[in-house]
Parts: structure tokens; sequence; C-alpha cells
């Protein structure tokens, strides 16, 4: 196991003004040493990969390439991989992971996208900091929503306006009730 080995942390500057590393990993492998897994089901259409590849510039690396020991395919991180490929990268920062058994892998490769979909937004704390974010001049699409996504989660809802016939309430209506099964009457008025 990799226990034994502690991961590398903090900021690696590249020098040929590419993405900062950013977060923690077993080592910067060269691009072309990655090996996609060929069996997974995850497809990232090119408008992901360039939006990805956006984040990774501005922000820098913030997750690694996950690798099994075990098969030596990546097992998280395909997106990322064609990102950096997209950027002219060179070298990826990379993890490590020791898998038992093959099937255990397989989970990961599939649970790993799969966990992110099931998540639901509080739509309230969405807008709340998306509202804040845009109050900064922060590129708003570096959030992963375009501009309609964005218009329709940052509109203020018109407050809502009665129907033209809808009666004026006063104390004048009828709020007498009968029960359907026995006939009790009684009224909602005030004695």
């Amino acid at each position: 196991m990799n226990d034994t080995k502690r991961k590398k942390r903090g900021a690696v500057p590249q020098n040929d003004g590419k993405p900062q590393v950013n977060c923690a990993f077993d080592e910067l492998l060269p691009l072309e040493k990655l090996v996609p897994n060929p069996r997974n089901p995850n497809r990232h259409p090119e408008s992901q990969v360039r939006l990805l590849a956006r984040v990774i510039a501005h922000q820098g690396w913030r997750s690694p390439v996950v690798v099994s020991t075990r098969s030596g395919f990546i097992v998280a991180g395909h997106g990322r991989y064609d990102a950096a490929k997209l950027l002219g990268v060179t070298e990826v920062p990379v993890d490590y992971q020791d898998f038992a058994t093959e099937a255990d892998e397989w989970a990961h490769l599939v649970a790993d996208n799969r966990i992110a979909e099931l998540a639901e937004a509080d739509e309230a704390a969405l807008k709340e900091l998306l509202g804040e974010l845009k109050a900064t001049d922060f590129e708003m699409e570096l959030t992963g929503f375009d501009a309609d996504a964005l218009a329709g989660l940052l509109a203020v809802p018109a407050e809502p306006e009665p129907p033209e016939d809808f009666p004026e309430a006063d104390e004048n209506i009828e709020t007498t009730h009968q029960c359907p099964r026995c006939g009790f009457e009684w009224s909602g008025k005030a004695s």
C-alpha cells in the first residue's frame, strides 16, 4: 500500500505558464504516461472539456487524476485528462489508489461520477452564492452554468398578482359549512 508515502501538498509552480498544482498528489506524471480506462462508461463532450480546461487554467489543479496501482488505468479524472491535452499540459498531478479487486476498481470508476449526479442543489443557497459571485465581477461561466442557466437562477421573481375576478376579502364572505356525512352545520364567522 502507499500509506507510508506522504502525498505532496501545496502549490507547485509551473515554469512554462501552465496551471499551478493546488492539490495533494503522489507524482507529477507526464501526460503521455496516463492510460484512460477502456471500460470508462462516462463520456465527456467537447463543451464540458473546454469548460473544465478554462477552470483548470483559472484555478490550477484542484483535483488530481486518480490512477489505479492495480491496473495502471485512470479511474477518476478522464475529463481532467482530456482538459490537460486541450491545454497542452505536459505533466498532471496523479493520486495513486490501491484497489483490492478489479470489481472494486470498476465500482469506483462508475461511482465517481454517479454519486455526484445524485446530489440535489439547495436553490436558495445556490442563488445566494451565485449572486455574491456575480457582484465580484467573477467570470460566471467558471461556475459551470451557462448564461441562460445563470439568468434563470438569478432572476428575481415577480410579485404574484391575484386574478382580476378575485373578490376582495371582507367580513361578509359566506363561511357556513355543512358536513356531507352527518349534516352538521357550522360557521367560520366570529360569534
